[in-house]
């Protein structure tokens, strides 16, 4: 039943960890600075020093884990329809928090809100799609 999680809820859940408990209640400015504020830096070729922050491996998690869900997506298995609806959820609560709590209105997570969405339309799309094959399969492709 662990499949049924969707997984992008981990870098939801690492983004409210930072901004709530990293920001404390500096509202935007505060949480958008946690998140900017650099783990490491790597010097480049051209001299210039790549700065990668908190916000930034939340993102790379995220892109990481949505390549999966998208994977998961794909299978017909009954657990799938819980993931859809899970995901469903994840979007919902993400959108709530985007739009009526403080520090969550920033880029970072907007993009997180966009892979979310992209989980759940991919997942439902397919779970058309595969049931539209399923359908015209059954009836002898007349």
């Amino acid at each position: 039943m662990l499949i049924a999680l969707p997984l992008l809820a981990i870098p939801v859940v690492l983004y409210n960890l930072v901004v709530l408990f990293g920001a404390g209640n500096g509202g935007l400015a505060a949480a958008d600075e946690t998140l900017r504020q650099a783990m490491f830096s790597i010097p480049m070729t051209s001299g210039a020093s790549w700065n990668v922050g908190v916000g930034d491996m939340i993102l790379f998690l995220a892109l990481i884990l949505l390549f999966f869900e998208l994977l998961k997506s794909t299978s017909s298995q009954k657990v799938a329809i819980v993931n859809h609806a899970l995901s469903m959820v994840v979007f919902v609560v993400c959108l709530v928090e985007f739009l009526l709590v403080r520090g969550f209105a920033t880029s970072t997570f907007f993009l997180i809100i966009t892979m979310v969405m992209l989980d759940v339309l991919a997942g439902f799309i397919v779970t058309i799609i595969s049931a539209r094959k399923d359908l015209d399969f059954g009836s002898g492709g007349h």
